[in-house]
């Protein structure tokens, strides 16, 4: 029993344990923490370095790959495509791609992307080494705009990147011709740019191709600079021969265009950045002057217009000043007539006014003069050999008064007929007249006429006349033969006594006796009457149906 209270009076006395924690760091947890900050460090890498990501939408998706096609800018590679799909109506092909770090402020509405393949222009065959490395994504930095992470892709490669000095210029064309995207611009024969795009014009009247040139040629770019299609071949034939004008032979393919500055006019200050130029036909239509003012009028005429066609020229007094624009035909229902109107384009510019230049209500209020003293339109033959008509406007004081219609649509002006239908209409009136006069009324009093001369002619009683007649004048000569025989002898005896007997009447007959004025004044009537009435006989020989009709009604 006493077992139990030793033990108890020995644990008594065993002193208290004190217990000091010692404070040291472990080797173990050196291997987390070291982690740990490899992971802080890779991620925190990983974060700042990395890129933007964006999406592209293209219309196909050939030669791309994910995960493996690049994206470059000059060659350097600047991203990844990262994946490839839809868009929500599968119309289009939609890439996602990561950029690197840095990119995103080129990632403007003006930055372009496309896909650049192995691939034949109009100037040559480009990009032939990605058939063996693959298509990339050609990307073309834009400069301002806002920021954006979505793109449209370009169908094809653009012909000029936004690096490339020079300067970009628009030109207005009626048609597009031959030219397209990549066709060459000529300097002197020099290629200096070419075209980078080409786009209809709203009201689709016209069509606007963008050019650029190259630095430094731009700075030959004025204001008052020409360009003209260089495309095809331009042939003339004159005195000295056939000359063939063309700018290369790539232009004779594909087209181009040409520019200069003319020197029959002032140099110009230098062209600024995306300024306008008309585009001219070919070289030698660069000299045509240009207007923009348009007046337009519109013309009436009844008769053929058979050789007038749209674009024929107006001319005043042989200068043109604007040309024909539209032809049509009209029914009035009101004077159940047919007319033709013609649609002119008139240029006022092309009049030069001395003096104070007058406004627009001006110039109206000077043709309205104009007409009033006689300003016509007439249509006129401007070629014998093709048929080919313009109108020629011009001054007809003889012409009968009018004025300006200002109620229709376009104000109309006057007309005149043509020459022919002037002299048509003067045949017309003549002939008209002839069907008045009564042809046969005077045939038959002509033939009449005739008859009753036959009839005085052959009436018995004139030829019993006419055979009297002969009988006196055989007696007469009868009468001459017997005085040369038989009374010849006593002439002499006669002509003694005769002498004597007119001593004594040279007396009484003197010629200054009355008898002998009276004697001489009978004979001058006598041989008067005499003269009238051979002149009577000649006439009635002329003209025998006198005798019927008159002197008068005969001629």
């Amino acid at each position: 029993m006493n077992e139990p209270n030793n033990n108890k009076t020995l644990l008594a006395n065993v002193p208290d344990a004190v217990v000091h924690t010692k404070k040291s760091f472990s080797i173990v947890w050196l291997v987390p923490i070291v982690a740990a900050l490899i992971g802080g460090w890779l991620a925190y890498t990983a974060i700042s370095e990395k890129g933007p990501t964006i999406t592209i939408a293209f219309k196909s998706a050939e030669g791309l790959e994910a995960q493996k096609t690049k994206i470059k800018y000059k060659n350097v590679e600047i991203g990844q495509v990262e994946s490839i799909g839809f868009n929500k109506d599968l119309s289009r092909v939609v890439v996602t791609a990561k950029l690197v770090k840095g990119a995103e402020k080129y990632l403007t509405t003006n930055t372009r992307f496309w896909i650049f393949r192995a691939h034949i222009g109009t100037t040559g065959v480009y990009g032939l080494g990605t058939l063996f490395s693959g298509a990339y994504i050609g990307v073309d930095p834009g400069k301002g705009g806002a920021p954006v992470l979505e793109f449209e892709g370009l169908d094809t490669p653009p012909v000029v990147t936004t690096d490339l000095p020079g300067r970009h210029f628009l030109l207005n064309a009626e048609t597009l011709s031959s030219l397209d995207i990549g066709s060459p611009v000529y300097f002197r024969q020099i290629k200096v740019g070419q075209v980078v795009a080409h786009n209809l014009a709203e009201d689709g009247k016209s069509v606007t191709i963008n050019i650029f040139i190259n630095s430094p040629y731009h700075k030959f770019v004025y204001k008052n600079t020409r360009f003209w299609n260089a495309g095809g071949l331009n042939v003339s034939v004159d005195a000295t021969g056939v000359k063939v004008d063309t700018e290369s032979f790539v232009t004779m393919m594909i087209g181009g265009i040409a520019f200069e500055t003319p020197v029959n006019l002032e140099t110009g200050i230098p062209a600024e950045d995306g300024d306008r130029f008309t585009l001219y036909r070919n070289h030698k239509s660069i000299y045509e002057k240009t207007y923009q003012k348009k007046a337009y009028w519109v013309l009436h005429f009844s008769g053929s217009v058979g050789g007038l066609a749209a674009g024929a020229p107006v001319k005043f007094r042989g200068i043109q000043v604007g040309k024909v624009v539209d032809i049509r035909m009209e029914f009035s229902m009101k004077n159940k007539a047919i007319r033709i109107p013609v649609l002119i384009e008139i240029e006022p510019e092309r009049i030069t006014v001395i003096g104070e230049q007058p406004k627009d209500e001006d110039r109206l209020k000077i043709t309205e003069h104009l007409v009033s003293k006689g300003l016509r339109a007439q249509l006129k033959m401007g070629n014998l050999l093709t048929g080919q008509m313009f109108i020629e406007l011009d001054m007809q004081p003889n012409a009968p008064p009018q004025s300006i219609v200002w109620s229709g649509e376009y104000p109309e002006l006057p007309t005149m007929p043509t020459p022919i239908e002037t002299i048509a209409t003067g045949l017309a009136r003549l002939i008209d007249r002839l069907d008045k006069l009564p042809i046969e009324q005077i045939g038959q009093d002509l033939q009449d006429a005739v008859q009753g001369t036959g009839r005085l002619v052959n009436s018995p009683e004139l030829q019993k006349a006419l055979h009297s007649l002969n009988e006196a004048l055989k007696q007469v000569n009868e009468l001459a033969a017997n005085l040369n025989t038989d009374t010849a002898p006593a002439v002499g005896t006669t002509l003694e006594q005769t002498r004597k007997t007119l001593a004594a009447v040279e007396k009484v007959l003197g010629s200054d006796s009355s008898l002998n004025q009276e004697a001489r004044r009978a004979l001058e009537e006598l041989a008067a009457a005499a003269g009238a009435i051979r002149t009577l006989a000649d006439y009635l020989e002329r003209h025998p149906e006198a005798l019927l009709r008159g002197k008068g009604n005969s001629q």
